[in-house]
């Protein structure tokens, strides 16, 4: 038997990875109506940022659509994606007598009931995002036009005027990172000592832990990747911890095709961890493609246990069943 001359590697995987409570629902959410109702089912946004799960739906009939107006006249399902939709949405879904299933994450969905409450409670909210992603997009849109202000940065929240300070109240998209949002947090505390924050952080656990995971390997790799989609904040915010944490390559990449080799060569240790939205089969198939190339001896990293799983919208739990 010949030699194996392949390089040694170390790959140090992170757990928790991968898909959280919230994804794994809208997934099946997807399925099940595709089940009980048969194909088309139309969909709302991408239900979860990841091509190759978007593209398995659309083979087994779901239909993507950004808009409800892009929807013809049908008696099939609309489904909203896990990332939540404007208050608008399901309203033009009724006014059309659509059949809507809602597979809005609850993180998410606890977000809203948040900012709905302040709101009724006269307080002027602040939401902690980035600019156009789908959740703070719905977020926003569950309240009148000009009720939330966005705050992207230390700088936004230093820069911020409110109307009145001493009736402020702020709320977090659920993906972000947590470090960043812990600074920003900081300074709107400092200057707002009053300001009302939420009972439980809005910052779900999944983002959490997945970020944990990446701080504990990364500073012990010569490199880290993260399996996800460019659009999923929650697997960008990754990249950014490893890079942070002192690894001194942190690569985003959404299947084994996009892994750079070059920027590679002569790492002796790799970190892999994969956004909530990226199914564990790119993981499997990303730790196959340097197996090829190295003699890998994997090494799994657990930093939390996670067991939550969520309910499934009443429309579709006997077909669960």
């Amino acid at each position: 038997m010949p030699a194996d001359t392949r390089p040694p590697l170390k790959i140090l995987l992170c757990s928790p990875r991968g898909f959280c409570a919230g994804v794994d629902r809208a997934i099946r959410i997807v399925e099940l109506a595709l089940e009980r109702f048969g194909p088309p089912v139309y969909v709302r946004h991408e239900i979860v940022h990841n091509r190759y799960v978007v593209e398995g739906l659309k083979a087994k009939g779901a239909v993507f659509v950004e808009e409800l107006d892009q929807i013809p006249e049908t008696t099939a399902p609309v489904i909203f994606s896990a990332h939540g939709v404007p208050k608008s949405v399901p309203a033009g879904a009724a006014a059309r007598n659509m059949l809507q299933i809602d597979a809005t994450c609850p993180l998410v969905t606890k977000v809203h009931r948040e900012a709905e409450i302040h709101h009724k409670r006269g307080r002027e909210i602040v939401l902690i995002g980035h600019a156009g992603h789908p959740e703070v997009i719905g977020t926003m849109g569950q309240l009148p036009d000009g009720a939330v202000t966005l705050i992207e940065t230390v700088e936004d929240a230093r820069a911020f005027v409110p109307r009145r300070p001493e009736a402020l109240a702020f709320i977090t998209q659920t993906t972000l990172s947590v470090d960043d949002t812990r600074e920003i947090v900081a300074v709107l505390t400092e200057r707002f000592p009053d300001i009302t924050g939420p009972h439980k952080e809005d910052i779900c656990y999944a983002t959490t832990n997945r970020q944990e995971a990446v701080k504990a390997v990364a500073p012990r790799a010569d490199a880290t990747l993260v399996v996800g989609a460019p659009n999923s904040s929650n697997s960008q915010r990754l990249v950014e911890v490893a890079e942070r944490a002192g690894c001194p390559v942190s690569m985003l990449v959404q299947r084994a095709s996009d892994i750079d080799w070059k920027r590679l060569d002569g790492i002796r240790t790799l970190a892999i961890t994969a956004g909530a939205s990226a199914p564990e089969v790119l993981v499997e198939e990303i730790i196959g493609a340097f197996d090829q190339r190295y003699a890998i001896d994997i090494e799994t990293v657990s930093t939390a246990q996670e067991s939550i799983a969520f309910n499934l919208p009443r429309q579709l739990r006997d077909a669960a069943e």
